[in-house]
């Protein structure tokens, strides 16, 4: 745990780490939040899932806009601006659900919901990209970095996939619990209580933000999205983490269709906390590796262990042999994000890296949001069989994009990205 406590105990990391993980728990929460809430106010299952859908895709459109909001503006001034409009926008769901207002007003104030929520996970990479390269231009003698490049820099990213873990295993729980137990809309306020503590606590540390850069392209307004996406190899990426999101919603699918199957649903909870599991031992170690292969082969590495994790999913035919299957399909998971983005950081220009690191986060929802909806009708068609042989697709399609976007990524790392 040397890197680790080396990396904790740079100047401002610890109230950095901690109003990141406050500010970002509330992204495992709201979408389930929001469906708990509109489905017992109003008694339709179909207007909640209308409305996760309407907040989970404008999120994800929105998301690299205020990325590079962030970098051209500074942290600060994004993160008190989309918060303003976010609190706006959750009380005015809040609202317009417990006067059961009409179906199109919900949908809007859900869409305000999702364009104003502000992935911090992003900026607090940012911020530890900045304040390692500071800290290795003032220490030599610091612990040599995992994957070739900054030291300490993909430890700081594996901390954070870690932690993204946690959230992914406490959020939901929080939230069904305030749900259930007080009222339907505590679980979504709750979770804006959160984001609004943490934001504001992150936007207050001024020693952590990185510096706004001055851009090197000047093409204006129609360049303000999807530039980054069209250059450096930058689509590789992104399509790979699309790919990535399937995999990822099709297993929770599976998972829980497999345990019901089994007769057993209450076991779902236990075989998606072993997917966590693995996710989370695999990206302590690999924040813990020595120096060695770059980021692109590791990532190309990843994916193909993503793969080859999937395909037990499809073999186990009892919950006591899915276990093991459930916990080495979790092991790609956080290396598959930190060697993604370590390869981002080292493609993209510093002005760029905020927006850069959004368009994987829009990636993965955008996966997501598709391996759902090809997911559900598929076990309930084929059986927990046909959602894990979608997963296993999506985990090959990962790894076929990633092989046919290495002589892009190799030319883009050529130039200098």
């Amino acid at each position: 745990m040397q890197a680790y406590r080396y990396l904790l105990a740079l100047p401002g990391a610890p109230a950095m780490v901690a109003a990141g993980f406050l500010g970002r728990l509330p992204m495992s929460m709201r979408s389930l939040g929001c469906l708990l809430m509109v489905s017992a106010l109003t008694g339709s299952y179909a207007l909640a899932g209308a409305a996760v859908a309407a907040f989970t895709l404008t999120q994800a459109a929105f998301s690299p806009a205020l990325g590079r909001l962030a970098d051209n503006r500074g942290q600060g001034l994004v993160i008190l601006a989309s918060l303003v409009v976010h609190v706006c926008g959750v009380l005015g769901l809040v609202f317009l659900t417990r006067q059961e207002a009409p179906a199109w007003a919900l949908l809007v104030a859900a869409a305000v919901v999702g364009a104003s929520a502000l992935s911090l996970g992003p900026l607090v990479r940012a911020r530890w990209t900045a304040l390692v390269k500071k800290a290795a231009q003032d220490d030599p003698d610091q612990p040599p970095d995992a994957s070739a490049g900054t030291p300490g820099l993909s430890t700081a990213y594996a901390l954070e996939s870690v932690l993204d873990e946690v959230i992914y295993v406490a959020g939901p729980a929080l939230v069904t619990a305030l749900a259930v137990g007080v009222a339907p809309e505590a679980g979504l306020l709750g979770a804006l209580v959160l984001v609004t503590v943490g934001s504001l606590a992150l936007a207050a540390q001024k020693s952590t933000e990185p510096t706004v850069a001055r851009r090197s392209d000047t093409r204006g307004a129609a360049h303000l999205v999807g530039g980054v996406v069209r250059e450096r190899g930058m689509w590789v990426v992104v399509a790979v983490f699309a790919a990535f999101g399937a995999f990822l919603a099709a297993v929770d699918i599976g998972v829980v269709a497999f345990a019901r199957e089994q007769g057993s649903p209450a076991a779902a909870g236990l075989l998606l906390a072993l997917v966590g599991a693995g996710s989370l031992v695999s990206g302590l170690a690999y924040g813990a590796l020595p120096a060695g292969v770059g980021p692109g082969p590791r990532f190309l590495l990843s994916t193909l262990v993503l793969v080859v994790g999937a395909v037990p999913l499809c073999l186990a035919n009892s919950v006591a042999l899915m276990a093991p299957c459930a916990a080495v399909a979790g092991l790609a998971i956080s290396p598959t994000l930190i060697s993604g983005y370590m390869l981002v950081e080292s493609l993209v220009p510093p002005e760029s890296l905020t927006e850069s690191f959004a368009w994987i986060s829009s990636a993965i929802a955008v996966g997501t949001a598709a391996g759902a909806a090809a997911g559900g009708p598929l076990a309930d068609s084929a059986g927990a069989l046909g959602t894990f042989l979608l997963s296993a697709g999506a985990a090959a399609a990962a790894l076929l994009i990633n092989l046919a976007g290495r002589r892009s990524l190799r030319a883009a790392a050529g130039a200098g990205g």
